[in-house]
């Protein structure tokens, strides 16, 4: 028997694409409203009193204006090597970490993993963490907004839980073979982990992007400020962007906003070629049948 609709079951159904559609326009329009005022022009930003939801003449000076300075374009060269070689080392130390806590009778892996979980429950705190890079002698170094969060334990505990499922047999039949365990890393486990190397990848990657917290307890150098702490100094503490001319005839909301839309665009260009890992690794963990 084909499923039909019953009159009863219209309303309902209706009455959930509503909620939805408004659940929808609720998050669509702040974004809406954020690309649409970063291109509008001053006239307009004055009459809407701030923000524009639809742009009558759009125009790209805010994002000439925002790279002709020169401090956003380095702080965006910054924040992207930041970026791109903490998650490049976060990912691979997190990788071999829950590897070897998966493997049986693994020297000191109860003793780790312990260690792990403590750290979840038990965070330290802003100055114990300063004291120890100014000790290091990282202060004002890249590598102060790398080393202090390389591996996170909550994402070296996943990954772990993943390597877990695998067959363990495949694994036992490849070190029969006379297969070393970098070998089985490399050739075996990872090919079979592109899910959750894809979605923890995405989580350091979002972290290290995104962080600009550990720059201002770390960082004193204006000219090494990745674009988060940039964002934070124009937007939250109102000061002036734009040098010279170009700058000063644009409206600061324009500019403002044209930034925001350069700090969130690279992480959605990035999702949409993990979507499908991602949707796959957030089920791990999940009740199997």
């Amino acid at each position: 028997m084909s499923a039909s609709v019953t009159p009863a079951g219209v309303p309902v159904r209706t009455a959930k694409g509503f909620v939805l559609t408004v659940c929808c326009l609720l998050v669509i329009l702040p974004f809406l409203a954020v690309i649409s005022t970063s291109l509008a022009d001053q006239q307009q930003v004055t009459a809407a009193g701030g923000y524009v939801l639809w742009p009558e003449n759009p125009s790209l000076e805010a994002y000439r204006a925002l790279f002709s300075g020169g401090v956003v374009t380095r702080a965006v060269a910054v924040s992207v090597g930041i970026t791109v070689v903490g998650t490049t080392l976060s990912l691979a130390c997190t990788t071999l970490l829950a590897y070897g806590l998966s493997r049986p009778g693994s020297y000191g892996s109860k003793p780790i993993l312990m260690l792990l979980l403590f750290s979840l429950l038990f965070t330290p705190g802003i100055i114990p963490m300063y004291l120890t890079v100014k000790q290091l002698g990282l202060l004002d170094s890249y590598w102060s907004l790398i080393l202090p969060t390389l591996i996170n334990a909550f994402n070296v505990i996943v990954m772990r839980a993943f390597f877990l499922d695998l067959p363990q047999e495949l694994l036992d039949s490849a070190k029969i073979d006379g297969a070393g365990e970098l070998t089985i890393l490399t050739r075996i486990v990872m090919p079979l982990s592109k899910a959750i190397m894809a979605v923890i990848g995405l989580f350091y990657a979002v972290a290290y992007w995104n962080s600009f917290f550990s720059a201002l307890l770390y960082i004193t150098d204006n000219e090494k400020y990745p674009l988060s702490l940039v964002l934070r100094t124009y937007v939250v503490n109102n000061a002036t962007i734009g040098s010279g001319d170009t700058g000063a005839a644009l409206p600061q909301q324009s500019l403002q906003m044209a930034m925001l839309v350069v700090s969130i665009l690279p992480i959605l260009c990035v999702y949409p070629f993990l979507q499908k890992h991602f949707a796959k690794g957030i089920m791990i963990g999940a009740v199997k049948g």
